[in-house]
């Protein structure tokens, strides 16, 4: 690559971590050094107008910071002698400063291996503005990709298949696929793994809450950024509700002991709603039966002595059948709808909508066939 290609990314700061990898330009950059001498405009133009000009020219540079422009006219304004100094040592001593600068404002968006660069550079005796130029226009994008091949591959521990596929293909190709998989491309391929584990949730959900959720996010069609949150945050909160009220109707129809823990699960956390559905309900109904046994005991060896509630002359013509305490079934095949599961990997998806172009269509194209499969199961259960 040559140095005119590089000069325009010389103080790009994009993150090595972040969602996107635009630069955050140092707000004062280097400017290029100036010649000590210039030619005469004109010919007996006397040496002081030589190096105002000069001057005026380094410090019109855009690049130039505002300290060398300060520095800049302050030597006019002290006249010829001022200037001759500020050609031939000031400028060349700002220019090195200025270089420090822009190299240690790249740390606040860089990844560990070019926090690691800038600190070995930044404490070396020396440094000429040939080695600080270098590292800003090669050495810092050379790091900056040894960090996102870091993060791409940290990405594939929980990712996907579409995830890694797209990882591993980025892995092998160029610094600027690095930099493109991790500013848009991973959320595009993640949003591919997210709809078939959206197909896999509404295949298995029997909560209508959660279901018809789904239902109208498909419908959208959804963003990766709208499918991201919809099951890292949306899916359990619509789970828990499902939960409620799956809760509420078993407890409706229950015994005492089945009551109470139903009632504080509804108290607690969803954490514990998933519990009572999971195990909780059921022992809670077990108890239910085995008191609802003892008393059923108790009464037929009360009938058998006599001491019943029967005609009061002593006979056995108490049957003992009273059925004020059979035990409920419940809602038995309720699912637990938030209490398993592995969590899902986030990527710092953030809520940036990444729909774009041919990847965009394919995630329009990808919600609409799972829509379609959805509806097709549900006609053939009715």
């Amino acid at each position: 690559m040559t140095t005119a290609a590089l000069a325009p990314a010389v103080l790009l700061a994009s993150p090595a971590f972040a969602e996107t990898n635009e630069a955050a330009a140092p707000a004062n950059p280097p400017a290029p050094t100036a010649p000590d001498h210039e030619a005469a405009d004109a010919p007996g133009e006397d040496q002081a107008e030589q190096d105002r000009k000069t001057i005026l020219a380094i410090i019109a540079d855009p690049m130039a910071s505002e300290y060398m422009k300060e520095a800049g006219h302050k030597a006019i304004a002290d006249g010829p002698a001022a200037m001759r100094t500020f050609i031939e040592t000031d400028q060349h001593r700002i220019r090195l400063d200025d270089y420090r600068i822009a190299i240690t404002r790249l740390v606040n968006h860089a990844g560990p291996a070019l926090k690691e660069g800038i600190k070995n550079l930044l404490r070396t005796d020396g440094l000429t503005l040939a080695d600080l130029r270098h590292f800003l226009e090669v050495t810092q994008h050379e790091l900056r990709d040894d960090d996102n091949k870091v993060e791409i591959a940290r990405l594939t521990n929980t990712a996907g298949p579409a995830l890694k596929e797209a990882a591993r293909k980025a892995l092998l190709g160029t610094p600027a696929d690095r930099a493109a998989f991790l500013d848009k491309g991973r959320h595009l391929a993640q949003a591919e793994d997210d709809l078939v584990e959206l197909a896999r949730i509404d295949e298995g959900s029997d909560g209508p809450i959660l279901s018809e959720a789904i239902h109208k996010l498909l419908i959208g069609p959804p963003t990766p950024a709208e499918l991201r949150h919809f099951l890292e945050v949306t899916q359990h909160e619509l789970r828990d509700q499902d939960n409620r009220v799956a809760i509420a109707r078993i407890i409706s129809v229950g015994g005492p002991e089945l009551v109470k823990a139903g009632r504080a699960a509804l108290a607690g956390t969803p954490a514990d709603r998933a519990a009572f559905l999971l195990t909780g309900q059921h022992q809670a109904r077990e108890k239910d039966n085995n008191a609802q046994q003892e008393n059923d005991k108790n009464d037929g060896q009360q009938v058998q002595d006599g001491t019943g509630t029967g005609s009061g002359t002593g006979t056995k013509n108490d049957t003992g059948t009273g059925t004020g305490n059979t035990p409920d079934t419940g809602n038995t095949a309720v699912t637990p709808q938030g209490g398993s599961g592995s969590p899902l990997a986030s990527t710092g998806a953030g809520d940036t909508t990444l729909v774009a172009g041919g990847a965009g269509t394919a995630l329009v194209a990808g919600a609409g066939f799972l829509l379609a499969a959805r509806m097709r199961r549900q006609a053939s259960d009715s």
